[in-house]
C-alpha cells in the first residue's frame, strides 16, 4: 500500500509594517536634524501668517488689539466681487498667466529639444548658458532694457521700419492691445533658458537603446523626437503642469509695475498690484489681505483639480 505524503506549501506571513519607534527615529537621527531648519522656516513662514488671515473679517485699525477690531465677516469679500476694478484686474491677471504658461511651456521643451540635438558639447553648453543668463538679470534691469528697445527710437522700431514692415514706429508701451504680448516675450527671454534646465535632465534619463532600435527603423532626427523624447520626458511635463496650475493668479508684480503706465493701467494692474494700490497703500489692510485670500484659495482648488484630473487620466500626479 503506497503511502502518499502532502508537503504543505510554507505559507508566507505578510511583512509588518515598519513603524515609528524611538529604535527608528534614532537611526534616523541625521536626517530629522537635518529638516529640523526647512520645516521651522515653513512654520515660521508659511503657518504662522495664517494667523493674519482674520484681518480679512475685520475692520482692521492698527491701533487696536485684536479684541477691540470690528468683525465684518464676509464684508471685504463682497466688495472684491462686486467691485469693477477687482474683475478688471482678475482678468489682467488670468489672461497674462495664461500666457505667460503657454509661452514657457511650449519655447522651453522646444529650445530643450533643439539643444538636445546638438551634437557637440562645446556648441550645446556655449547656446544653453547664453539662453539662461537672463535669469540671473532683476527684473528692474530687464523691463529697463525693454523699455529701450520699444522705444519709438528703439532696435524693435528700426529693424521693422528698414523691413518695411512699418512706415512709422508704434509706440508699445502707449497702447493695451501691445501690453500682454510684451509681458509675455519678457517672460520667455528671461526665462526660457533656465527653464529648459530640468527638461534636459530628464533627456538624459532616456535609455539611449531606444533612440538606437528607432534609427534601426528608419526614423529620421524629428520622428525620434516625437516618438522617444516626447514620451521619455512627458512625466516631467505633466508634473510641471500641474504646478503651474496652481500659480496661475501669480501673473507677475515686478514687469507690470515697470512696464504699466497711466495709458495702459486698464491692460496692467494685476491682483498683487490692486492689493498694494488700494490695500496696503490706503490702510486698507482687511481689504488686502482678502485679496491674498482669494489668490491662495483659487491656487489650492486648481492645483488639487489639476492632480485629480492627471490622476483619472493615468499620468503622473504630484499628491
Amino acid at each position: 500500500m503506497a503511502v502518499t505524503v502532502t508537503k504543505k506549501k510554507a505559507v508566507r506571513k505578510p511583512e509588518k509594517k515598519r513603524t515609528l519607534t524611538w529604535a527608528v527615529l534614532k537611526s534616523q537621527q541625521q536626517l530629522i536634524w537635518m529638516s529640523v531648519p526647512l520645516t521651522l522656516y515653513i512654520i515660521l513662514f508659511a503657518y504662522v501668517p495664517v494667523w493674519g488671515w482674520t484681518m480679512a473679517f475685520q475692520n482692521y485699525k492698527p491701533a487696536r488689539s485684536f479684541s477691540q477690531q470690528d468683525w465684518v465677516g464676509f464684508k471685504q469679500f463682497k466688495f472684491l466681487f462686486t467691485d469693477d476694478d477687482f474683475i478688471r484686474v482678475l482678468r489682467n491677471t488670468i489672461g497674462m498667466s495664461f500666457i505667460n504658461l503657454v509661452l514657457g511651456f511650449v519655447t522651453a521643451i522646444v529650445l530643450a529639444l533643439l539643444l538636445n540635438e546638438i551634437r557637440k558639447v562645446v556648441w550645446k553648453r556655449t547656446v544653453q548658458t547664453i539662453s539662461y543668463l537672463p535669469h540671473f538679470l532683476s527684473w528692474v534691469i530687464v523691463t529697463g532694457i525693454v523699455a529701450t528697445s520699444l522705444a519709438s527710437d528703439g532696435i524693435i522700431n528700426d529693424i521693422l521700419m528698414k523691413l518695411h514692415l512699418i512706415k512709422e514706429p508704434i509706440l508699445w508701451l502707449s497702447e493695451g492691445k501691445y501690453f500682454w504680448g510684451i509681458v509675455g516675450a519678457s517672460h520667455v527671454w528671461k526665462e526660457v533658458g533656465w527653464n529648459t534646465i530640468i527638461y534636459l535632465a530628464a533627456m538624459a534619463s532616456i535609455d539611449p537603446a531606444l533612440y538606437e532600435a528607432a534609427e534601426m527603423d528608419g526614423a529620421s532626427r524629428y520622428r525620434k523626437m516625437l516618438h522617444v523624447t516626447l514620451p521619455g520626458i512627458k512625466s516631467t511635463i505633466v508634473i510641471l503642469l500641474i504646478m503651474s496650475i496652481g500659480h496661475i493668479l501669480d501673473a507677475g508684480f515686478e514687469v507690470q509695475y515697470l512696464l504699466g503706465n497711466g495709458l495702459v493701467v486698464d491692460w496692467a494692474e494685476t491682483i498683487d498690484i490692486f492689493v498694494l494700490k488700494y490695500g496696503i497703500a490706503q490702510g486698507n489692510y482687511s481689504l488686502a489681505t482678502a485679496g491674498g485670500i482669494f489668490k491662495t484659495v483659487v491656487s489650492v482648488a486648481l492645483l488639487l483639480v489639476a492632480n485629480w484630473t492627471a490622476k483619472r487620466l493615468g499620468e503622473e500626479r504630484l499628491l
